[in-house]
C-alpha cells in the first residue's frame, strides 16, 4: 500500500458507539479495539490521534488485537486542567489495558511516542512483550539533534500558528519518494488532516512535553523485553547507522531500515510496515 494509497483510504472519523475509559479521577480515554491474537498497543505521537491508525494497522488486525487510543489531552480523551507528564500517560496506558483486561501487549510506538514506549518498558515490564520504536526520537548518544528540532517547530507553532507548523515538519517529516508521489494535491490533502486532528494549545503541550524527561540512552540497556528499532532510510533524525547504534543498547534489540520511507515510515509503506510488526511478534512469541 503506497502512500498515495493510505491518503485516498485515511478516515478521521471517530466511531460513536466506542465507550471512553476512566483511568483515574476525571480522565477517561478514547479507544478502538480490532481483531483478536497477540495484543498490539499504538501510542500516538503529538500529531496522530486513533482514527489515523485504522488504515495503518488494519492488515495486522486479522490476526492481532490491535489498541489504539488518544493520550489524555488529545482527540477525543479528556483534556485534563494539567498536562500529563510523562509518567501520567505511562500510567494512564497501564489502566486503559488493567479496563481491558489485557496482561500484556507489544508497544508500537512512533516519533515522541517512543520515549512513551521507553517509559512504560521501564516502569511496567511484566505488562510488555516487546517494542517497536518507528522512526525513534531517541539516540544511540543523546537526544540533542532531536530537541532542537522538536524545539524549532515549538517556536513555528507559538510564533506562526499551525499551518506554518505543518509548512515547516512537512519537508523533514516525510521522505523525498512520497513528496514526490503526494505532490501537491497529497500536500494540501494531509495539511487539511492535519488542522483537523488537534489544536493549537494540544499541540503546544505535547512539544513542550517533548523538551523534558530523560535523555540517556544508557537506560535502554534496563529493558529486558524484545525491541525493534525500525526507521526509513530518508529519516532524517537518524541515519541507517544510528539506528543500528541504537538496537545495540538494548539486551535483545534489533532493526530494520525500509527503503525510501521517511520518519514516519508506516505512511510510506503501510503493508510493509505491518509485516515487520506481524514478524516481530511472531519471533517475540516463539522465543517466549
Amino acid at each position: 500500500m503506497s502512500a498515495s494509497d493510505v491518503l485516498e483510504r485515511l478516515d478521521l472519523k471517530y466511531r460513536e458507539d466506542t465507550l471512553k475509559v476512566r483511568v483515574r479521577d476525571g480522565v477517561e480515554l478514547y479507544y478502538e479495539s480490532t481483531g483478536d491474537g497477540p495484543v498490539v498497543t499504538t501510542l500516538n505521537n503529538f500529531f496522530m490521534t486513533t482514527p489515523t491508525w485504522r488504515v495503518l494497522t488494519d492488515d495486522l488486525a486479522n490476526d492481532h488485537r490491535v489498541i489504539s487510543y488518544d493520550l489524555a489531552g488529545h482527540g477525543q480523551s479528556t483534556h485534563p486542567e494539567t498536562y500529563p507528564s510523562w509518567a501520567q500517560h505511562a500510567a494512564d496506558a497501564i489502566a486503559l489495558l488493567d479496563a481491558l483486561q489485557v496482561e500484556k501487549t507489544y508497544l508500537v510506538s512512533t516519533s515522541i511516542s517512543t520515549v512513551l514506549a521507553r517509559d512504560i518498558a521501564l516502569t511496567y515490564p511484566d505488562r510488555v512483550a516487546g517494542i517497536v520504536l518507528a522512526g525513534p526520537a531517541l539516540g544511540p548518544k543523546g537526544m540533542r539533534r532531536h530537541r532542537q528540532i522538536q524545539r524549532a517547530w515549538l517556536l513555528t507553532l507559538e510564533n506562526h500558528g499551525m499551518a506554518a507548523l505543518y509548512n515547516h515538519l512537512y519537508p523533514e517529516v516525510f521522505g523525498a519518494d512520497m513528496n514526490e508521489e503526494l505532490g501537491t494535491p497529497g500536500f494540501l490533502g494531509l495539511r487539511e488532516s492535519f488542522l483537523a486532528l488537534s489544536t493549537k494549545e494540544d499541540l503546544a503541550n505535547g512539544l513542550n512535553l517533548a523538551l523534558t524527561g530523560e535523555t540517556s540512552p544508557e537506560l535502554l540497556k534496563q529493558i529486558q523485553c524484545p525491541a525493534l528499532v525500525v526507521i526509513g532510510d530518508d529519516d532524517i533524525l537518524l541515519s541507517n547507522t544510528g539506528a543500528r547504534e541504537l538496537a545495540e543498547h538494548f539486551p535483545k534489540g534489533g532493526y530494520e531500515i525500509m527503503p525510501g520511507a521517511g520518519h514516519l515510515p508506516f505512511l510510506d509503506d503501510a503493508m510493509g510496515f505491518q509485516a515487520i510488526v506481524r514478524k516481530f511478534v511472531a519471533e517475540a512469541e516463539a522465543g517466549a
